[in-house]
């Protein structure tokens, strides 16, 4: 059976379906609830958001998913300040996880913005989900926190071969990812009931999130 897979921008028409996508992906994953489709509705009008790498995925028809960017930057110890990329919310509609979607949306995304000449994309995420797509712990690229830690779920790619050179670097992420969780619960609240959960996933996502590499 052929399958008809169409990886597109964003549009305004899609906005409602891709928050609905985002809340679904992600309710009780990481925490009871979920503020990713809050982020997402707040991060489309902010100035570090990038229209230009926010995109959907359809299968026959259907949108199943998104992927959205927003600036960064890395500065190093001299001051010098590097602009670099960070994705987020990605997600797949449940019942069409793990099949390869994500992936596919992921690469597009990376193509694109070599295209348009970034070179390094650092993320928060379970490494389990982004190794395998070239990523490898900030440990190895020498990019920390402010706080001078090395967390295990910052993630790092480099999009060109050598574009970080091994000097110490400190991540700085968009100021719209800084979610005002009142607002968020207000924003879930008024949207069609989900039941909130303790899930063991929460505990996994937890000590991924609050691991740092000493070595």
């Amino acid at each position: 059976m052929h399958i008809n897979i169409k990886i597109r921008n964003e549009e305004e028409a899609d906005y409602r379906r891709v928050e609905e996508i985002t809340r679904k992906a992600f309710y009780n994953l990481y925490v009871p609830g979920c503020y990713e489709h809050y982020l997402v509705h707040i991060m489309r009008s902010h100035e570090d958001f990038l229209p230009e790498l926010d995109f959907v995925i359809e299968v026959d028809g259907q949108l199943i998913g998104n992927i959205m960017y927003t600036k960064a930057k890395l500065i190093d110890e001299s001051g010098k300040e590097k602009e670099i990329l960070t994705f987020g919310p990605v997600c797949i509609m449940p019942e069409y996880q793990r099949k390869g979607y994500g992936k596919m949306l992921m690469e597009h995304s990376f193509n694109k913005a070599v295209a348009l000449g970034y070179d390094v994309i650092v993320i928060f995420g379970n490494p389990g989900n982004y190794v395998s797509r070239g990523f490898k712990s900030c440990k190895k690229y020498n990019i920390c926190l402010d706080s001078g830690t090395y967390p295990a779920a910052m993630l790092v790619k480099e999009l060109k071969p050598e574009a970080l050179d091994g000097r110490k670097w400190i991540y700085y992420d968009s100021s719209v990812m800084k979610i005002d969780e009142q607002e968020a619960e207000r924003f879930d609240e008024s949207l069609e009931k989900m039941e909130k959960k303790f899930l063991p996933c929460q505990e996994e996502f937890f000590i991924h999130s609050h691991s740092v590499i000493q070595c």
